[in-house]
């Protein structure tokens, strides 16, 4: 261990250094992610774990540095140790080693550099069922869900809402690790790793929310200074600053339509409504939006249900598109002669107004995203590293097999046409269930530097 804040020279020197760090780190602990029930054992199960580790990694110093070095390590050294963790599993083990090390994720430039993948939730009953007519609220009570690591398979962790909460809600989306439920004037966040919950204030009467429209994020992590929630409705936004006591409420101007997805890029909020009109969304020094002026026409057809997908430095937008099996031929949506490929575009900014221009590739990136749009999509870097495949996009249960968890399918190539078409159109069938939750991707909010 001590020979870690040693001089190094060449680039991969430091890299095999640091690879043998972190391993001798990992394989000394078991697997947090299926031992922690609430987040306060979870820690007390890896820091304990942590010392033995730091212990045997440091034979060649006392047993009372072991720690003490492990604690001392700079945080440019830790964040090249991020860089190489490949799964949440081996994420766990590394804010389990000590309070620095921990505390050093805080730190780190951007959760997109991350290079491992996030988790897949699914439901352990059918929430999400497309087929089913009517509104139906969502029992919480019966509320349970599984969180499995694509890296592991052989390991999961059974979650549940703690008890005491309003019974019947409606989902309004996924933010930083936290599922979003509303209820009349009630709103609630709950932990999707722990299933801890968090009431905020009760919200004004008449909000519009939950059922046919509401859709809700957190502005920043929960537990970052000034965080916020954001709740739109078709007619309102609805802002509460973690820690206050009151809602404040804006009007928005988007004529009444419903609000698809909420994305952040390059430190702003991006809001694309149901006639696909990008705006930005300014909470501070006071509110405003504004649209973002954008040529469509450049595109060989427009989109029919669009995704976007923060990727680093690029806005890209992910559409689910039809194309006959026979070149020329206009395809016909009620028949097998034709098939599904995802398309990708890149909004240029460089130009004025804005144009999408489509990627052939995604190069050495991989994107994740459900078919529901008020849940995050996201962007991994070099997937071949945890087993994963580039140019691919990842989508939570694309079809109905009910043992399917996730499918793979590489940009180009054609999309099962078995059971995706209801799911395609999620969002535009009438009349719609926006209540209910399904298989989506997350990031539990340890990764976002929150500390228990």
């Amino acid at each position: 261990m001590a020979e870690w804040c040693a001089p190094m020279s060449g680039s991969r020197r430091r890299r095999r250094r640091v690879e043998m760090a972190l391993s001798s780190q990992l394989d000394a602990r078991p697997s947090p992610l299926v031992e922690a029930t609430v987040i306060t054992r979870e820690v007390a199960i890896v820091e304990r774990t942590s010392k033995n580790a730091c212990h045997a990694s440091g034979s060649s110093t006392s047993a009372s540095s072991g720690p003490h070095v492990c604690a001392d390590l700079l945080d440019s050294l830790l964040h090249e140790i991020i860089l190489l963790i490949n799964s949440f599993h081996d994420f766990l083990a590394f804010i389990g080693t000590c309070r620095s090390w921990r505390a050093s994720v805080s730190s780190f430039p951007s959760l997109y550099t991350f290079s491992f993948l996030p988790l897949h939730l699914k439901p352990d009953a059918p929430y999400f069922q497309p087929h089913t007519r009517g509104i139906k609220p969502l029992i919480l009570s019966n509320c349970k869900w599984q969180l499995s690591d694509p890296c592991k398979k052989t390991l999961s962790r059974s979650c549940s809402v703690s008890q005491n909460t309003p019974n019947s809600m409606s989902y309004l989306g996924c933010s930083y690790g936290y599922l979003i439920f509303t209820y009349d004037e009630h709103c609630l966040l709950v932990n999707a790793y722990t299933g801890t919950k968090v009431k905020p204030p009760i919200l004004p009467c008449d909000n519009n929310l939950g059922y046919l429209s509401g859709i809700g994020v957190l502005a920043a992590p929960f537990n970052s200074p000034n965080s916020r929630l954001l709740l739109f409705s078709k007619a309102s936004m609805f802002e509460w600053q973690v820690g206050t006591s009151y809602w404040s409420v804006y009007p928005l101007v988007f004529d009444h339509e419903r609000i698809h997805q909420i994305v952040f890029f390059q430190g702003r909020i991006l809001v694309i409504d149901a006639l696909m009109r990008l705006h930005t969304v300014q909470l501070t020094p006071q509110f405003s939006m504004q649209q973002v002026k954008i040529i469509w026409q450049s595109l060989e057809h427009l989109p029919v249900n669009p995704w976007l997908v923060t990727c680093g430095d690029m806005l890209l937008m992910v559409d689910l598109s039809f194309r006959s099996l026979y070149s020329g031929e206009p395809y016909d949506i009620s028949s097998t002669d034709y098939s599904r490929i995802f398309v990708v575009f890149c909004l240029d900014f460089s130009v004025k107004p804005a144009k999408w221009v489509k990627m052939e590739k995604l190069e050495n990136q991989a994107l994740f995203f459900s078919f529901d749009k008020r849940n995050p999509a996201f962007c991994c870097m070099n997937p071949e590293r945890w087993g994963g495949k580039s140019n691919c996009i990842y989508v939570a249960r694309l079809t109905d097999d009910p043992d399917e968890s996730w499918t793979a399918v590489e940009l180009g190539q054609s999309v099962p046409n078995q059971g995706t078409t209801h799911n395609m159109m999620y969002g535009f069938a009438f009349p719609p269930d926006y209540s209910q939750i399904g298989s989506l991707w997350l990031f539990p909010s340890l990764v976002y530097g929150a500390s228990p």
